[in-house]
């Protein structure tokens, strides 16, 4: 058994469980000693014909993991048999944070069994992954199986625990394993991560070479900044130009434009690496904001907010109930990135955002899609970017027409930074 296994199983029977069942987050615990406790509901609606797995990845090295944790589904939906149903899994210590550990669930009939095994037998003697089978016993029990190393396949010497009902954490388990990984907060753990990842993405050097050096602290701009935030079509575009001419200021972006020639390679990376990449470019747009700042007002198209509100939605899925309560240390400001004057959050109506995209013609991100099929999403990238602090975002109806948005703006840009 791998060694990153071997770690966890000292508090193994301390862990909690969550399937993703047909969207709906099932939750079980399990015990080594028989209590006659019913079955967790998850498994209650499962048959006794089927059998059932599951495969945690449990890498020691982080980068390593999350690319193997992305690269098997892609194996275990190309090796199963049909007839196979393939979800999600996690396993975690309640309240411990860093504690999360994810895989894959698997279901299937009887007769498509032998070749399933195989399958795990083979990527649990060579992979950082973790087997356990289900099973149900006569007295309705469910019961857990620990594959081994030394195992070929689930037997009756494996380790075994019973399965029981959990109840729901306050926060979904997501949470805990948020920081500096879904989003980062500070220069040095996101360049870590891109630095350890040069071997297999030789992109990343190039991305290295572009960073800013940390050897000094940079100057407070002389002029005030002002962040425009927002989904694609709520206007930023239009509105960051027109501020640009009105206020003689320099329009930013970010990410900045010199890793627009990285951004299709890191968009096909798994999370952990894909948001250090666009953490990253956080500190270029500070260092230019840093600069231009000393001779104009800086109007900034998307900073952190962005960056840290859609990864934030997308680790945690669910209702808005299952983010991090507001003031979670989740939603701090890097004490390491230059904090803007002023932060706008463009909103508009979902239906007039929808028109919007559509009189664009253009192609959308997968974060894009994803917002206009999944109302969820969108409520939960827009919550977060409320509850971001230091500084809040101050919203703004931007339904109105142009020219009245930016009147509006402009009041708040004269009321904050006194321009």
């Amino acid at each position: 058994m791998a060694r990153r296994a071997m770690s966890l199983l000292p508090r193994w029977s301390s862990r909690v469980f969550l399937v993703d069942l047909d969207g709906a987050p099932l939750y079980f615990g399990i015990q080594e000693e028989h209590w006659e406790e019913k079955a967790p509901r998850v498994f209650r609606q499962f048959q006794k014909q089927d059998k059932y797995y599951s495969l945690l990845v449990c890498s020691r090295d982080r980068i390593k993991g999350a690319k193997f944790y992305a690269e098997l589904k892609d194996k275990l939906l190309r090796d199963l048999p049909s007839g196979c149903d393939l979800t999600t899994i996690c396993s975690f210590l309640p309240n411990v944070r860093d504690s999360l550990i994810k895989g894959y669930f698997l279901k299937s009939n009887t007769e498509n069994s032998p070749q399933i095994e195989r399958l795990l037998s083979q990527l649990e003697q060579h992979d950082p992954v973790l087997v356990c089978s289900y099973s149900e016993g006569e007295d309705e029990q469910w019961t857990q199986h620990l594959w081994s190393r030394a195992e070929s396949k689930a037997t009756a010497s494996a380790k075994q625990y019973y399965l029981v009902s959990s109840d729901v954490p306050s926060y979904h388990p997501s949470t805990l394993n948020i920081i500096n990984s879904d989003v980062f907060y500070s220069f040095d753990e996101a360049y870590d991560v891109l630095k350890k990842c040069s071997d297999i993405i030789p992109e990343a050097m190039s991305v290295l070479e572009k960073l800013p050096s940390r050897v000094k602290a940079r100057r407070k701009p002389d002029f005030p900044v002002i962040v425009i935030e927002g989904l694609d079509a709520t206007g930023k575009t239009t509105l960051t130009e027109s501020l640009r001419d009105t206020l003689g200021a320099t329009l930013l972006r970010s990410p900045p434009q010199c890793l627009s020639p990285w951004r299709a390679c890191f968009d096909q990376e798994p999370p952990l690496i894909r948001r250090a990449f666009y953490a990253l470019g956080n500190y270029i747009t500070a260092e230019q904001i840093s600069q231009e700042g000393m001779k104009t007002p800086v109007i900034v198209d998307r900073f952190w907010h962005s960056t840290a509100a859609y990864a934030i939605a997308t680790a945690v899925s669910g209702p808005l109930c299952n983010l991090p309560s507001e003031g979670s240390e989740v939603y701090r400001w890097p004490s390491d990135l230059f904090q803007p004057s002023l932060v706008v959050l463009l909103t508009v109506d979902p239906e007039e955002r929808k028109r919007r995209l559509r009189g664009r013609g253009q192609g959308e991100t997968d974060e894009e899609q994803e917002l206009d099929h999944n109302q969820l999403f969108r409520l939960r990238v827009e919550e977060a970017y409320r509850r971001i602090s230091g500084p809040a975002c101050v919203t703004v109806d931007a339904s109105p027409s142009a020219d009245l948005v930016l009147q509006q703006v402009l009041l708040l840009i004269r009321g904050k930074c006194h321009l």
